[in-house]
């Protein structure tokens, strides 16, 4: 039997740019995949949920994947989001095999019991054509992936990863107690308040939202973990910090991927438009955001 992939380092949860009408931005989705290659990033994830993933339109997902591969295809990992009700609709994820993809990341649906999970995973391992990673994410599927469901997983032909984004530090303690240093199954820290952490602990990688403004940055985090030189990854982590404080701190989730995107747009890497229900920052928002990035040094790079 094949063994999984072993992914690792960063994966950068790509922001999905827009046209005013909705449709993918072509022309700002390359700038945009060139500046986080350029940042020497490990992977990158399209339709995460700072991809605002759930709302772009079924019939722009296999065109937003297809691209990114034309884009990207050996030159980094590509991991592509799978959502949906039923099994059937996250089978999409076989298409996006077929046009190159490396895994699938999927979340449960919203609400569904823990009893409910298991044989929803397992249908889900049989039937895809590729690595599948499971993606805990309770803040917006108000239901945690149990850690024993994990283990029942565990040796799958198709079981590769999981890539947790629950701000819980003893349940990601034990996450890499019970699974960590896997030949075939990779562990990705989602939330950034866990991630210097997490590589302390042994985890694989980190999926970092601001990898989009500071990629070579998080890159390094990676590196100084790998070369356990922990001095210099808690330099790194801070700028990390200071950094995703600009859009996150004191705002939800949505109105943190407003402020993202917002703030690529500054940078001339896309547009502001977002997708419903986010909502655009206006004119004088974005002008106070470039106040900021500037006190930052963001204007011309990642400084």
């Amino acid at each position: 039997m094949k063994q999984n992939p072993k992914f690792c380092g960063v994966v950068v949860p790509m922001v999905t740019p827009v046209t005013a009408d909705g449709k993918l931005d072509e022309p700002a989705l390359d700038r945009l995949m060139d500046s986080l290659l350029a940042g020497g990033v490990d992977g990158i994830f399209v339709m995460g949920t700072t991809g605002e993933g759930t709302t772009i339109p079924r019939d722009c997902r296999l065109g937003l994947v297809k691209h990114a591969v034309a884009r990207l295809s050996g030159r980094t990992k590509i991991f592509a989001g799978v959502s949906g009700a039923h099994p059937e609709e996250v089978m999409a994820g076989n298409d996006y095999f077929r046009a190159g993809v490396d895994a699938v990341v999927s979340r449960p649906p919203a609400g569904i019991s823990p009893d409910e999970m298991l044989p929803w995973y397992r249908t889900l391992l049989d039937g895809l054509e590729g690595p599948l990673l499971l993606y805990n994410m309770p803040m917006t599927t108000k239901v945690s992936i149990p850690l024993d469901l994990v283990g029942k997983l565990m040796g799958h032909a198709r079981f590769a990863g999981i890539k947790d984004s629950e701000n819980n530090e003893g349940r990601l303690e034990e996450l890499l107690q019970r699974f960590g240093g896997r030949k075939d199954f990779s562990i990705f820290v989602g939330v950034g308040a866990l991630m210097e952490k997490g590589l302390r602990l042994g985890a694989d990688g980190i999926v970092p939202s601001v990898g989009n403004l500071i990629p070579r940055v998080c890159r390094e985090l990676c590196a100084a973990a790998q070369n356990g030189n922990w001095a210099e990854a808690a330099n790194v982590y801070s700028r990390m910090n200071a950094v995703a404080a600009l859009y996150q701190k004191g705002r939800t989730l949505n109105e943190s991927l407003s402020v993202l995107k917002g703030a690529l747009h500054v940078r001339g890497l896309c547009a502001a438009h977002v997708l419903p229900p986010l909502k655009p920052l206006s004119e004088a928002q974005l002008e106070k955001l470039r106040n900021e990035m500037e006190r930052l040094h963001l204007l011309n790079g990642e400084g």
